[in-house]
């Protein structure tokens, strides 16, 4: 019986590519939420609901933020490369 086959393995779960990704996915998530904020008025009795109900807060940011988590799932799934 070999000794080498005996041996496992041990380190990290995921491989160093899988974690790259998964900061790109954190990275696009962050980008999704910088998108949604904002719209906040100086004088609290005026209502703008152009910039508060506007495609970019209430369309684009939640995309974003869902191709970013989606991202991060596949960046989990993906097979780490063998050594």
């Amino acid at each position: 019986m070999n000794k080498q086959s005996n041996v496992q393995k041990t380190g990290f779960a995921l491989g160093k590519e899988n974690y790259q990704l998964l900061a790109i996915g954190f990275v696009i998530i962050i980008v999704g939420f910088i998108l949604m904020i904002g719209g906040r008025s100086n004088d609290p009795n005026v209502f703008n609901g152009e910039e508060i109900f506007s495609f970019r807060r209430i369309t684009l940011a939640p995309i974003i933020v869902l191709a970013g988590f989606i991202f991060e799932i596949w960046a989990i799934m993906k097979k780490p490369k063998e050594d």
